[in-house]
């Protein structure tokens, strides 16, 4: 049994008095289920305060970015040693944000990817088409490139990251991959990890997961959880997800 996980990404939202706010929220509501983890990836800046407020809980907390690069001249990058410091466990490496308005290539995401790892955190790494590409009937050699690259990166440690398949047509457009489209891609990536010895890697959804829809979409046999943006910020709506 590969077990399900739930990641929230809050993206570039959150303020003191908000987070505060929201992961007592979270603490309160939150029975733990055997075979399901739930983490919230948080700005840079709440780093801090997320782990004191989650220390200690069966929540995790990761961070939405990491540098491929080890400490030196790098200004404005944070690296996956400084991330591990803060007790993150994840770390999400080549969001469909970070590819479109950063230029990130499958390249930078797999190193990356390895760069987590080799600091102790699991790498969350997301794939996924556009719209054009879907329509194009691309999807297949687009989210197989991507995957590729990850895998390249990281070898025989494959096993220990968890990827996410966002579509990048779902994804805060209030569109949603249905079970079956969802399953199609999940399925196809199952069959690639299987192929590389890490069939048992976790494959997240991501793209407008809601209370509503969540149910549906995790009882797929290849959707193992999902990446969770907006209603991730809603307390009740978060947790709904976390226990469809």
């Amino acid at each position: 049994m590969r077990g399900k996980l739930v990641v929230g990404n809050w993206k570039m939202n959150g303020g003191l008095v908000a987070n505060a706010t929201l992961l007592s929220a979270l603490l309160a509501g939150w029975k733990p289920q055997a075979g399901r983890a739930v983490a919230v990836c948080v700005p840079f800046p709440y780093l801090a305060q997320t782990r004191d407020a989650l220390a200690g809980s069966s929540w995790a907390w990761g961070a939405q970015d990491v540098s491929r690069h080890a400490p030196g001249a790098y200004t404005g990058e944070v690296a996956a040693g400084m991330l591990a410091e803060f007790g993150c466990r994840y770390a999400l490496v080549g969001h469909s944000e970070r590819r479109q308005y950063h230029g990130e290539t499958d390249d930078v995401v797999g190193a990356k990817a390895k760069a987590a790892l080799a600091a102790g955190m699991t790498p969350v790494a997301c794939i996924g088409e556009t719209l054009a590409e879907r329509d194009a009937g691309q999807w297949q050699a687009v989210v197989g490139r991507q995957f590729d690259a990850v895998a390249a990166a990281l070898e025989g440690d494959l096993p220990r990251a968890v990827m996410a398949y966002e579509p990048v047509w779902a994804i805060g457009t209030g569109r949603t991959a249905s079970p079956a489209q969802a399953q199609e891609v999940h399925g196809f990536l199952r069959e690639r990890l299987r192929r590389a010895g890490a069939e048992n890697v976790l494959v997240l959804y991501g793209g407008s997961v809601k209370a509503g829809n969540a149910r549906e979409l995790f009882a797929m046999p290849d959707v193992d959880g999902g990446l969770v943006g907006g209603a991730s910020l809603l307390a009740t709506e978060f947790l709904a997800i976390a226990g469809a």
